[in-house]
């Protein structure tokens, strides 16, 4: 291959150890590029899982779903999501907000709570709470970038070693978070769980994104233990 046109590549290519370093250089960009990737905070999937062997009902026909903790805005958008994923038709899932609307940090009463259950006819209630929040702060270092070194001549040489790139540290923080979801049925008074799923933690900095990704794996799992009926295809 001709070089003519690229003096610095004919210079690398005329310096002994010039390919070698090259070499060596890219696989510690690719490892760099690797440990990187390792270090990216996974989406939620359910660590634990739990199904009562001693319920041996079918699938249920009316669900409330309720999120116990968290911003007033993101329970009920969790409780959106979760109730769109869960009807099928003959099964209605509807929000808790819908009935008993709760600002930030606001419980709802436990007296008030058993009334619509009963009165309303809900067969089950889904619960989900968020069992552990961190901020993780990281301080990031910053590199120095220097281009391949061109020896051919001293000004290949010069002109490409002068210039070093230096990029500043920086801090970054992750929220993280930990979600447990329990479902029961209420057929006995005092409510009986049939599953509950803890998910490992996972990335939460962007709600919405992280509420969907949830809501899509505790979904899947309620349908593979016949809670809710496989969705029509």
């Amino acid at each position: 291959m001709s070089t003519g046109r690229f003096p610095a590549l004919s210079a690398l290519s005329r310096e002994p150890d010039g390919g070698k370093n090259m070499k060596k250089k890219l696989v510690l960009l690719i490892v760099g590029l690797a440990s990187l990737a390792m270090l990216v905070v996974a989406g939620p999937k359910l660590e634990f899982t739990w199904k009562n062997s001693n319920y041996s009902g079918g699938t249920f026909k009316k669900i409330l779903v309720l999120a116990l903790n968290g911003k007033a805005a993101n329970r009920a958008e969790f409780e959106d999501e979760l109730v769109a994923a869960l009807t099928r038709p003959g099964e209605q899932a509807r929000p808790s907000y819908e009935y008993m609307p709760r600002p930030d940090l606001t419980p709802i009463n436990k007296d008030d709570l058993r009334d619509l259950l009963d009165e309303r006819k809900f067969d089950a209630i889904v619960v989900a709470r968020i069992t552990q929040k961190d901020e993780k702060t990281t301080y990031i270092p910053g590199q120095v970038y220097t281009p391949f070194p061109y020896y051919g001549t001293f000004y290949g040489y010069y002109g490409a070693l002068a210039p070093v790139i230096y990029s500043p540290g920086y801090v970054e923080s992750t929220k993280e978070a930990r979600v447990e979801v329990n479902f029961y049925s209420t057929a006995k008074p005092e409510g009986e769980l049939v599953w509950t799923g803890t998910t490992n933690k996972f990335e939460s900095g962007s709600p919405m994104k992280a509420i969907k990704e949830l809501v899509k794996v505790v979904t899947k799992e309620m349908e593979k233990e016949n809670l809710i009926a496989p969705e029509s295809k």
